[in-house]
């Protein structure tokens, strides 16, 4: 009862991080829409934003709409073989089709409790594969740091190429403002006190093995360990490198291609494109459901930097969420739920090796 009451709390946490970043953002869009509005001559109750939006989306053009859900299935396809490339190289043959299924429950976890996912992917291949949990996990680490280094590749390509364009951005954004110590102090005392406790820890440390606590923490991190380890035995480098390659590449063209979906933002170029990915990969990162809020408002705020207006640029924003995060990620997230167990009713999986 009390985990489920801990979960529930987490869920109305995480939501309205989301909804309250995008509620904030939503008011003061609308007001800079009416305020248009008004200098156009348009009566105000012919003037709503969620409106437009709406309109916006109907006339989207589903044909580009379906070439992004395309990149966007390219680009799990790509996760699962990587991932599964990891998997492997511990011992355990795994059937792609768990793999993939696994990470489309990935993005449908993530959409309820941020960062949830990768315990919800690792688990199910923990369940349906045999493998243990915690090397599963170990494995998901070292994707999501290939991730992480993909990223700032990403990002710094994207900073040489428009410099003038992040930077000024970035201090508009700081508005100016001297930087403090204020926090130092704090650091300081947290530092001391971990380095503390470490000591403690060390000095009493065969006494602590023996506590079962410990010595189940301990294989767990010994088997999470292994899990990491997984990136230096990998047998297909090449494999692994062009799965790579091509999942951040399809991140990239789902943004782009989306503009040609969208009027007000088809003319925009791949510049553009690379700008509006990035500065939306930056919201994800933020803990909301599906980085509800935070990514609305870093595309719209990238978008605008080009010229778009705010209210076309939000409604661009909202139908590539709807898009790839609600559509795309519930739907084969519930689809995964279903094929999972079916596909696994009779299956025995095969260990080469421990």
């Amino acid at each position: 009862m009390n985990k489920l009451l801990s979960n529930i709390l987490k869920f109305i946490l995480f939501v309205g991080i989301g909804a309250t970043i995008l509620v904030v953002l939503y008011r003061k869009l609308n007001a800079s829409y009416q305020a248009q509005c008004i200098t156009d001559g348009i009566p105000l109750e012919d003037c709503s934003l969620i409106d437009k939006v709406w309109s916006d989306f109907q006339n989207s053009s589903l044909l580009w709409l379906g070439i992004v859900l395309l990149c966007y299935m390219i680009s799990n396809i790509s996760r699962s073989y990587r991932w599964k490339y990891l998997i492997d190289s511990l011992g355990y043959k795994t059937r792609l089709r768990n793999v993939f299924h696994s990470t489309m429950l990935l993005y449908f976890a993530n959409l309820g409790f941020p960062r949830m996912g990768e315990f919800v992917r690792a688990g199910s291949i923990a369940r349906y594969e045999k493998i243990p949990f915690e090397k599963l996990m170990g494995t998901a680490i070292v994707d999501r740091i290939f991730d992480m280094l993909s990223f700032l590749l990403v990002f710094l390509l994207a900073f040489a190429l428009e410099y003038d364009t992040i930077w000024n951005f970035i201090v508009e954004s700081r508005g100016g403002e001297e930087t403090t110590q204020s926090g130092t102090p704090w650091l300081m005392i947290l530092i001391v006190f971990a380095a503390a406790v470490a000591g403690v820890a060390y000095w009493k440390r065969e006494v602590l093995r023996k506590l079962p606590l410990v010595e189940k923490a301990e294989k767990l991190i010994v088997g999470f360990l292994d899990g990491v380890k997984s990136v230096r035995k990998l047998q297909n480098v090449p494999g692994f490198i062009f799965h790579s390659v091509v999942i951040w590449v399809m991140y990239f063209l789902m943004t782009y291609f989306c503009f040609s979906a969208f009027e007000p933002t088809a003319h925009l170029g791949a510049k553009v494109g690379l700008m509006a990915f990035v500065f939306g990969s930056l919201g994800m990162i933020i803990p909301s459901p599906g980085g509800m809020g935070s990514y609305h408002a870093l595309v719209v705020a990238a978008l605008v930097l080009y010229g778009v207006a705010q209210a076309d640029a939000f409604s661009f924003a909202m139908i590539i969420f709807f898009t790839i995060n609600i559509f795309g990620n519930i739907l084969f997230g519930i689809i995964a739920m279903i094929a999972l167990p079916l596909l696994n009713r009779n299956y025995e999986p095969q260990i080469t090796s421990t």
